[in-house]
């Protein structure tokens, strides 16, 4: 087995610079059961960051699915099987009923492209808005969306996408989301304007990159209704908030008050196999298909359709979303405690299993302690608890672990985080 030097040294040459890795002292994982995680050493981790195992690593259920599966049968969707429809028949009745037909990919990205696409194909317009500190893929399309994302060299599409600031419950508080639907007013008019047109606003509905500020619910109601007013669609993308994640609901959507056009599904579709999906009415779809002759090999393919079913199984059978309430409530109870304790808590926020704590130099001034949250992070890591940062000042801690996380397993987090603060200097 290499060690972890070596396979630095050959990640590099084989896989070409610039290929990152969490940590100061990169993890080598060699296994996954439910909330755990081991390294090659044997040591076990308290995984509080990934959400693509949305069921657990390595859930019985989903494994057994892929298995059973490819032992049967795997091929395109140019053949005729059931799988693909029997789950989009269950997938969609999770939605708004005008949420009725699907198209099936292998990630996030490539369904955040179909969804620009549709809003090209529907409104005959090319102008994109976006939030400014988010991520939504890594195709030349949609690597514009956000523009800590934009590459050094590309396409030359930069031209056709346009950015407001996104929520800070902390720092500029717009409690009923006017402020937010009047800077995307400002966009839509600036595209019309300059004959661009307006097509779509892309959003994540729970703002998770931008560090899933503390906005109540129906939130978005007043750009919604901005983006249907100009004759544009509301793309939301639920990749990472989807599935029950907030606790509250089944999709952050529907926490925010709005139904989308367009919505958009990838990691934690099947709990690590790669499938993405695009969800829409019928008529989105087919004038998508009509403009574009779109077909992928892999992209709702028996194995994925079967791994997709077996989470949306799980997640019923267990109580998932139920489970996400009770222990995030827990989570939050125990950040508040904390929060009295560490002065460099300045913040805290969350729904259902996506929680965290935004990190301050001073309370008074709000100055973010990005520094100290990068090695509150890292010794996190070396007292077996995984998570990660997030937020335009990599500030916030990013709570987001798979679904079964338990009360027990916030209380391993929360005792951990309590020692690490107050290990930790603000100032080394």
């Amino acid at each position: 087995m290499r060690s972890t030097e070596q396979l630095l040294v050959d990640r590099a040459r084989l896989m070409g610079p610039n290929v990152s890795t969490f940590y100061d002292d990169p993890l080598h994982l060699v296994r996954g059961e439910g909330v755990w995680l081991w390294d090659a050493d044997g040591r076990k981790y308290l995984d509080c960051y990934n959400n693509v195992p949305h069921v657990g690593h390595c859930n019985p259920r989903v494994v057994e699915a892929i298995c059973r599966q490819a032992s049967t049968l795997n091929t395109h969707t140019r053949y005729l099987h059931e799988g693909i429809l029997s789950y989009i028949e269950r997938l969609t009745a999770t939605t708004d009923a005008s949420l009725d037909t699907a198209i099936l990919t292998c990630t996030g990205s490539e369904a955040n492209d179909i969804a620009l696409r549709m809003a090209e194909a529907v409104t005959g317009k090319r102008g994109i808005i976006a939030t400014d500190a988010t991520y939504h893929g890594n195709t030349a399309l949609v690597s514009q969306l956000g523009k800590s994302n934009i590459p050094t060299v590309g396409f030359g599409l930069g031209q056709f996408f346009r950015f407001v600031d996104a929520p800070d419950s902390y720092r500029h508080p717009d409690p009923d989301g006017t402020t937010f639907a009047a800077h995307v007013a400002q966009q839509i008019d600036g595209l019309e304007k300059d004959g661009t047109g307006f097509a779509a606003l892309v959003v994540c509905p729970y703002f998770l990159n931008e560090g899933f500020p503390d906005l109540p619910d129906g939130w978005l109601k007043p750009v919604a209704e901005v983006v249907r007013r100009t004759g544009g669609l509301l793309i939301c993308d639920e990749v990472q908030s989807g599935f029950g994640r907030t606790g509250t609901h089944m999709w952050a959507h529907e926490k925010m008050g709005v139904v989308p056009d367009v919505m958009v599904l990838g990691k934690p579709m099947a709990n690590g196999h790669p499938v993405g999906g695009v969800v829409a009415n019928h008529d989105i779809v087919a004038a998508f298909r009509t403009g574009y002759r779109y077909f992928n090999t892999f992209g709702g393919n028996p194995v994925s359709c079967a791994a997709a079913m077996a989470v949306l199984e799980e997640i019923d059978d267990k109580g998932l979303v139920a489970n996400a309430q009770t222990v995030g409530a827990y989570a939050r109870e125990r950040m508040q405690k904390l929060a009295t304790q560490h002065e460099v808590i300045g913040d805290i926020r969350g729904s259902g299993l996506i929680f965290g704590a935004e990190m301050v130099t001073d309370r008074t001034t709000k100055a973010p302690a990005s520094d100290f949250t990068d090695r509150v992070i890292n010794a996190l890591r070396h007292r077996g608890v995984i998570l990660s940062k997030l937020g335009r000042h990599k500030n916030t801690l990013k709570i987001r672990p798979p679904m079964p996380f338990s009360k027990d397993n916030a209380d391993l987090l929360f005792d951990t985080l309590d020692e690490v603060l107050a290990d930790t200097s603000l100032h080394p």
